[in-house]
Protein backbone atom coordinates (compact mmCIF):
# COMPACT_ATOMS: atom_id res chain seq x y z
CA UNK A 1 0.00 0.00 0.00
CA UNK A 2 1.27 3.46 -0.93
CA UNK A 3 1.68 6.25 1.62
CA UNK A 4 4.12 8.92 0.47
CA UNK A 5 2.77 11.31 -2.17
CA UNK A 6 5.67 12.92 -4.02
CA UNK A 7 5.09 15.65 -6.65
CA UNK A 8 6.08 13.20 -9.40
CA UNK A 9 3.65 10.58 -8.10
CA UNK A 10 0.86 13.16 -7.86
CA UNK A 11 1.47 14.25 -11.45
CA UNK A 12 1.32 10.62 -12.56
CA UNK A 13 -1.96 10.07 -10.68
CA UNK A 14 -3.47 13.13 -12.36
CA UNK A 15 -2.49 11.93 -15.83
CA UNK A 16 -5.58 11.31 -18.03
CA UNK A 17 -6.55 7.65 -18.38
CA UNK A 18 -8.78 5.77 -20.79
CA UNK A 19 -12.30 5.97 -19.38
CA UNK A 20 -13.17 4.76 -16.80
CA UNK A 21 -10.56 5.59 -14.18
CA UNK A 22 -12.25 4.44 -10.97
CA UNK A 23 -11.55 6.02 -7.58
CA UNK A 24 -12.91 4.23 -4.50
CA UNK A 25 -12.67 5.94 -1.10
CA UNK A 26 -13.47 4.28 2.20
CA UNK A 27 -12.93 5.41 5.79
CA UNK A 28 -10.96 2.98 7.96
CA UNK A 29 -10.05 2.77 11.63
CA UNK A 30 -6.81 2.08 13.47
CA UNK A 31 -8.23 0.34 16.54
CA UNK A 32 -10.91 -1.99 17.84
CA UNK A 33 -13.85 -2.07 18.00
CA UNK A 34 -14.31 0.45 15.16
CA UNK A 35 -12.04 -1.42 12.76
CA UNK A 36 -14.23 -4.56 12.83
CA UNK A 37 -16.57 -2.91 10.33
CA UNK A 38 -13.81 -2.01 7.85
CA UNK A 39 -13.58 -5.27 5.83
CA UNK A 40 -17.32 -5.41 5.14
CA UNK A 41 -17.55 -1.71 4.38
CA UNK A 42 -14.61 -1.90 1.97
CA UNK A 43 -16.05 -4.90 0.12
CA UNK A 44 -19.38 -3.12 -0.16
CA UNK A 45 -17.95 0.05 -1.65
CA UNK A 46 -15.92 -1.98 -4.18
CA UNK A 47 -19.14 -3.82 -5.11
CA UNK A 48 -20.78 -0.42 -5.55
CA UNK A 49 -17.98 0.61 -7.90
CA UNK A 50 -18.55 -2.51 -9.99
CA UNK A 51 -22.28 -1.71 -10.11
CA UNK A 52 -21.46 1.78 -11.41
CA UNK A 53 -19.33 0.19 -14.13
CA UNK A 54 -22.18 -2.15 -15.04
CA UNK A 55 -24.74 0.64 -15.21
CA UNK A 56 -22.60 3.03 -17.27
CA UNK A 57 -23.51 2.72 -21.00
CA UNK A 58 -20.18 4.33 -21.94
CA UNK A 59 -18.28 1.32 -20.54
CA UNK A 60 -18.02 -1.70 -22.83
CA UNK A 61 -18.29 -5.21 -21.45
CA UNK A 62 -14.60 -5.89 -22.09
CA UNK A 63 -13.54 -2.66 -20.39
CA UNK A 64 -15.87 -3.30 -17.45
CA UNK A 65 -14.39 -6.77 -16.89
CA UNK A 66 -10.84 -5.45 -17.16
CA UNK A 67 -11.35 -2.65 -14.65
CA UNK A 68 -13.30 -4.95 -12.32
CA UNK A 69 -10.31 -7.31 -12.28
CA UNK A 70 -8.05 -4.40 -11.37
CA UNK A 71 -10.42 -3.49 -8.52
CA UNK A 72 -10.22 -7.07 -7.25
CA UNK A 73 -6.42 -6.96 -7.39
CA UNK A 74 -6.40 -3.68 -5.47
CA UNK A 75 -8.75 -5.12 -2.85
CA UNK A 76 -6.52 -8.19 -2.47
CA UNK A 77 -3.53 -5.93 -1.70
CA UNK A 78 -5.25 -4.15 1.18
CA UNK A 79 -3.90 -5.17 4.58
CA UNK A 80 -6.23 -3.67 7.14
CA UNK A 81 -3.80 -4.59 9.92
CA UNK A 82 -1.90 -1.47 8.81
CA UNK A 83 -4.98 0.68 8.22
CA UNK A 84 -4.93 4.33 9.20
CA UNK A 85 -7.92 6.67 8.78
CA UNK A 86 -8.82 6.15 5.15
CA UNK A 87 -8.17 4.13 2.00
CA UNK A 88 -8.14 5.12 -1.66
CA UNK A 89 -8.27 2.42 -4.32
CA UNK A 90 -7.59 3.45 -7.92
CA UNK A 91 -8.29 1.21 -10.90
CA UNK A 92 -8.11 1.81 -14.65
CA UNK A 93 -7.43 -0.40 -17.67
CA UNK A 94 -4.16 -2.20 -17.00
CA UNK A 95 -3.39 -0.68 -13.59
CA UNK A 96 -4.40 -0.31 -9.96
CA UNK A 97 -3.07 1.37 -6.80
CA UNK A 98 -3.88 1.30 -3.09
CA UNK A 99 -3.24 4.30 -0.83
CA UNK A 100 -3.56 4.44 2.93
CA UNK A 101 -4.32 7.87 4.38
CA UNK A 102 -3.77 9.36 7.82
CA UNK A 103 -6.92 11.45 7.41
CA UNK A 104 -10.54 10.34 7.22
CA UNK A 105 -12.26 10.30 3.83
CA UNK A 106 -15.93 10.11 2.84
CA UNK A 107 -17.13 6.84 1.33
CA UNK A 108 -17.53 7.41 -2.37
CA UNK A 109 -17.05 6.05 -5.90
CA UNK A 110 -16.02 8.26 -8.81
CA UNK A 111 -15.75 7.26 -12.49
CA UNK A 112 -13.77 9.74 -14.57
CA UNK A 113 -10.79 10.00 -16.91
CA UNK A 114 -8.42 10.83 -14.00
CA UNK A 115 -8.09 9.56 -10.45
CA UNK A 116 -9.50 11.59 -7.54
CA UNK A 117 -6.49 13.09 -5.76
CA UNK A 118 -7.80 15.81 -3.46
CA UNK A 119 -8.14 13.52 -0.44
CA UNK A 120 -4.57 12.28 -0.88
CA UNK A 121 -3.29 15.84 -1.17
CA UNK A 122 -5.15 16.97 1.96
CA UNK A 123 -3.99 13.91 3.92
CA UNK A 124 -0.38 14.60 2.93
CA UNK A 125 -0.66 18.22 4.06
CA UNK A 126 -2.29 17.18 7.35
CA UNK A 127 0.58 14.80 8.09
CA UNK A 128 3.08 17.70 8.02
CA UNK A 129 5.72 15.46 6.36
CA UNK A 130 9.39 16.04 7.13
CA UNK A 131 12.79 14.48 6.45
CA UNK A 132 15.31 13.16 8.97
CA UNK A 133 18.91 12.75 7.87
CA UNK A 134 20.94 10.55 10.24
CA UNK A 135 24.68 10.99 9.93
CA UNK A 136 27.63 8.83 10.98
CA UNK A 137 31.22 8.69 9.77
CA UNK A 138 30.53 5.63 7.62
CA UNK A 139 26.82 5.87 6.80
CA UNK A 140 24.10 8.45 6.15
CA UNK A 141 20.47 7.30 6.28
CA UNK A 142 17.31 9.14 5.22
CA UNK A 143 13.97 8.83 6.96
CA UNK A 144 10.53 10.07 5.90
CA UNK A 145 8.47 11.38 8.80
CA UNK A 146 4.87 12.36 9.48
CA UNK A 147 1.74 11.27 11.36
CA UNK A 148 3.65 10.17 14.44
CA UNK A 149 6.29 7.99 12.82
CA UNK A 150 9.31 7.78 10.56
CA UNK A 151 10.16 5.15 7.95
CA UNK A 152 13.40 4.65 6.09
CA UNK A 153 13.35 6.23 2.64
CA UNK A 154 15.63 5.18 -0.21
CA UNK A 155 15.04 8.31 -2.28
CA UNK A 156 18.09 9.86 -3.92
CA UNK A 157 20.34 6.85 -3.44
CA UNK A 158 20.08 6.79 0.35
CA UNK A 159 21.33 5.20 2.50
CA UNK A 160 24.86 6.24 1.60
CA UNK A 161 27.56 3.87 2.80
CA UNK A 162 31.17 4.86 2.79
CA UNK A 163 33.23 2.63 0.47
CA UNK A 164 35.11 -0.01 2.47
CA UNK A 165 38.44 0.96 0.90
CA UNK A 166 38.03 4.43 2.38
CA UNK A 167 37.04 3.33 5.84
CA UNK A 168 38.74 0.81 8.08
CA UNK A 169 36.12 -1.20 10.06
CA UNK A 170 38.63 -1.83 12.84
CA UNK A 171 39.22 1.90 13.10
CA UNK A 172 35.48 2.42 13.44
CA UNK A 173 35.37 -0.08 16.29
CA UNK A 174 38.10 1.89 18.04
CA UNK A 175 36.65 5.37 17.62
CA UNK A 176 33.00 4.94 16.61
CA UNK A 177 31.39 8.37 16.41
CA UNK A 178 34.17 10.05 18.37
CA UNK A 179 35.13 13.53 17.13
CA UNK A 180 38.36 12.20 15.61
CA UNK A 181 36.30 10.17 13.15
CA UNK A 182 35.27 13.41 11.43
CA UNK A 183 38.70 15.01 11.06
CA UNK A 184 40.10 13.12 8.08
CA UNK A 185 39.52 14.41 4.56
CA UNK A 186 37.82 11.22 3.33
CA UNK A 187 35.10 11.64 5.95
CA UNK A 188 34.65 15.29 5.04
CA UNK A 189 34.31 14.37 1.38
CA UNK A 190 31.78 11.63 2.22
CA UNK A 191 29.60 14.02 4.22
CA UNK A 192 29.79 16.69 1.50
CA UNK A 193 28.47 14.08 -0.94
CA UNK A 194 25.64 13.31 1.48
CA UNK A 195 24.85 17.02 1.76
CA UNK A 196 24.66 17.32 -2.03
CA UNK A 197 22.43 14.23 -2.30
CA UNK A 198 20.09 15.65 0.33
CA UNK A 199 19.94 18.91 -1.61
CA UNK A 200 18.69 17.01 -4.65
CA UNK A 201 16.01 15.30 -2.56
CA UNK A 202 14.83 18.62 -1.13
CA UNK A 203 14.61 20.23 -4.55
CA UNK A 204 12.41 17.39 -5.77
CA UNK A 205 10.35 17.01 -2.57
CA UNK A 206 10.62 20.09 -0.32
CA UNK A 207 9.97 19.45 3.39
CA UNK A 208 11.35 20.57 6.74
CA UNK A 209 14.62 18.78 7.48
CA UNK A 210 15.96 17.46 10.78
CA UNK A 211 19.55 16.19 10.96
CA UNK A 212 20.72 13.78 13.67
CA UNK A 213 24.29 12.83 14.46
CA UNK A 214 27.12 13.38 16.91
CA UNK A 215 27.98 17.04 17.44
CA UNK A 216 31.24 16.67 15.49
CA UNK A 217 29.34 15.49 12.40
CA UNK A 218 26.75 18.27 12.65
CA UNK A 219 29.48 20.89 12.95
CA UNK A 220 31.28 19.49 9.92
CA UNK A 221 28.08 19.51 7.85
CA UNK A 222 27.39 23.12 8.81
CA UNK A 223 30.88 24.11 7.71
CA UNK A 224 31.23 22.00 4.58
CA UNK A 225 27.69 21.74 3.27
CA UNK A 226 24.88 24.04 2.28
CA UNK A 227 21.72 21.94 2.53
CA UNK A 228 21.67 21.56 6.31
CA UNK A 229 22.11 25.24 7.07
CA UNK A 230 18.32 25.65 7.16
CA UNK A 231 17.79 22.34 8.96
CA UNK A 232 16.99 21.70 12.60
CA UNK A 233 19.98 19.94 14.15
CA UNK A 234 19.41 17.17 16.71
CA UNK A 235 22.66 16.11 18.45
CA UNK A 236 22.11 12.36 18.79
CA UNK A 237 24.60 9.79 17.48
CA UNK A 238 24.08 6.18 16.49
CA UNK A 239 20.90 6.65 14.44
CA UNK A 240 22.41 6.15 10.98
CA UNK A 241 22.56 2.46 11.96
CA UNK A 242 19.43 2.65 14.14
CA UNK A 243 15.78 1.68 13.87
CA UNK A 244 12.88 3.83 12.74
CA UNK A 245 11.48 3.84 16.28
CA UNK A 246 14.79 5.03 17.73
CA UNK A 247 14.94 7.85 15.19
CA UNK A 248 11.34 8.88 15.90
CA UNK A 249 11.91 8.97 19.66
CA UNK A 250 15.01 11.13 19.15
CA UNK A 251 13.33 13.72 16.93
CA UNK A 252 9.83 13.65 18.40
CA UNK A 253 10.37 16.29 21.12
CA UNK A 254 11.93 18.65 18.56
CA UNK A 255 9.17 18.02 16.00
CA UNK A 256 6.51 18.67 18.65
CA UNK A 257 8.21 21.92 19.70
CA UNK A 258 8.36 23.06 16.08
CA UNK A 259 4.68 22.22 15.59
CA UNK A 260 3.68 24.29 18.62
CA UNK A 261 5.71 27.19 17.26
CA UNK A 262 3.98 26.93 13.89
CA UNK A 263 0.53 26.96 15.53
CA UNK A 264 1.43 30.12 17.47
CA UNK A 265 2.77 31.75 14.30
CA UNK A 266 -0.43 30.92 12.39
CA UNK A 267 -2.55 32.42 15.17
CA UNK A 268 -0.50 35.64 15.03
CA UNK A 269 -0.83 35.84 11.24
CA UNK A 270 -4.59 35.35 11.36
CA UNK A 271 -4.97 37.99 14.06
CA UNK A 272 -2.90 40.46 12.05
CA UNK A 273 -4.99 39.70 8.95
CA UNK A 274 -8.16 40.62 10.82
CA UNK A 275 -6.75 44.07 11.43
CA UNK A 276 -5.73 44.47 7.77
CA UNK A 277 -9.11 43.25 6.49
CA UNK A 278 -7.51 40.42 4.49
CA UNK A 279 -8.94 37.69 6.73
CA UNK A 280 -11.43 35.05 5.54
CA UNK A 281 -13.25 32.27 7.40
CA UNK A 282 -15.79 29.55 6.69
CA UNK A 283 -15.97 27.14 3.76
CA UNK A 284 -18.18 29.37 1.59
CA UNK A 285 -15.88 32.37 1.69
CA UNK A 286 -12.69 30.33 1.48
CA UNK A 287 -13.92 28.14 -1.40
CA UNK A 288 -14.49 31.23 -3.54
CA UNK A 289 -11.12 32.71 -2.53
CA UNK A 290 -9.35 29.39 -3.16
CA UNK A 291 -10.77 29.11 -6.68
CA UNK A 292 -9.53 32.58 -7.57
CA UNK A 293 -6.08 31.97 -6.06
CA UNK A 294 -6.45 34.64 -3.40
CA UNK A 295 -5.49 32.54 -0.35
CA UNK A 296 -1.93 33.04 0.91
CA UNK A 297 -2.24 31.09 4.18
CA UNK A 298 -4.90 28.50 4.97
CA UNK A 299 -5.41 27.17 8.51
CA UNK A 300 -7.61 24.10 9.04
CA UNK A 301 -8.47 22.39 12.31
CA UNK A 302 -7.28 18.77 12.12
CA UNK A 303 -10.68 17.07 12.38
CA UNK A 304 -12.82 19.74 10.76
CA UNK A 305 -15.32 18.26 8.31
CA UNK A 306 -18.50 19.73 6.87
CA UNK A 307 -20.97 18.59 4.22
CA UNK A 308 -22.33 21.26 1.88
CA UNK A 309 -24.08 21.72 -1.43
CA UNK A 310 -23.82 24.51 -3.96
CA UNK A 311 -27.10 26.46 -4.25
CA UNK A 312 -25.75 28.50 -7.15
CA UNK A 313 -24.54 31.48 -5.16
CA UNK A 314 -23.13 29.96 -1.99
CA UNK A 315 -22.16 26.72 -0.31
CA UNK A 316 -24.85 25.85 2.22
CA UNK A 317 -25.02 23.07 4.83
CA UNK A 318 -26.36 19.76 3.52
CA UNK A 319 -27.07 16.22 4.66
CA UNK A 320 -24.85 13.37 3.57
CA UNK A 321 -27.81 11.78 1.78
CA UNK A 322 -28.27 14.80 -0.50
CA UNK A 323 -27.33 13.73 -4.04
CA UNK A 324 -25.62 17.09 -4.59
CA UNK A 325 -23.75 17.00 -1.26
CA UNK A 326 -20.01 17.59 -1.21
CA UNK A 327 -18.67 15.69 1.76
CA UNK A 328 -15.01 16.50 1.20
CA UNK A 329 -15.27 20.22 0.49
CA UNK A 330 -12.50 20.89 3.06
CA UNK A 331 -10.13 18.62 1.13
CA UNK A 332 -11.14 20.39 -2.11
CA UNK A 333 -10.24 23.75 -0.57
CA UNK A 334 -6.91 22.39 0.72
CA UNK A 335 -5.96 20.98 -2.68
CA UNK A 336 -6.98 24.15 -4.52
CA UNK A 337 -4.99 26.34 -2.12
CA UNK A 338 -1.89 24.17 -2.50
CA UNK A 339 -2.28 24.30 -6.29
CA UNK A 340 -2.17 28.10 -6.18
CA UNK A 341 0.88 28.24 -3.91
CA UNK A 342 -0.77 28.85 -0.53
CA UNK A 343 0.83 27.80 2.73
CA UNK A 344 -1.56 25.22 4.26
CA UNK A 345 -1.32 24.49 7.99
CA UNK A 346 -3.38 22.01 10.00
CA UNK A 347 -3.82 23.05 13.63
CA UNK A 348 -5.33 21.34 16.71
CA UNK A 349 -9.10 21.35 17.05
CA UNK A 350 -10.39 24.51 18.74
CA UNK A 351 -7.36 26.59 17.74
CA UNK A 352 -9.35 28.81 15.38
CA UNK A 353 -12.02 29.85 17.87
CA UNK A 354 -14.95 31.58 16.15
CA UNK A 355 -13.54 30.91 12.67
CA UNK A 356 -15.57 27.69 12.54
CA UNK A 357 -12.79 25.26 11.73
CA UNK A 358 -11.16 26.96 8.75
CA UNK A 359 -9.62 30.40 8.19
CA UNK A 360 -7.22 32.09 5.87
CA UNK A 361 -5.09 35.12 5.06
CA UNK A 362 -5.79 36.55 1.61
CA UNK A 363 -3.27 37.89 -0.86
CA UNK A 364 -5.46 40.86 -1.81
Amino acid sequence: MEHDLSPATLAELRRPRPYPAVSVLSPTHRREPDNTQDPVRLRNVVAEAKKHLEDDPAVTRERRMEVSRELDRALAEVDLAYAEDGLALFAAPGEHQVWTLARSVPERVVLSDTFLTRNLVAAQAAERPFWVLSVAADRVALWSGGAGRVVEDRTGGFPLDRPPENFDPERRQRIGDAPSAFRDEDTRRFLREADAAMGRVLRARPRPLYVTGPQAALSLLEDAGSTVRDAVLVPHGGLAHGTAEAVWQAVRPVVDDQARGWVDAVARELEAARGRKDFAAGVDELWESARTGRVRLLAVEENFRVTVRDDGDHLVPADGGDLDAREDIVDEIVEQCLETGADVRFVPDGSLGEADGIAGVLRY
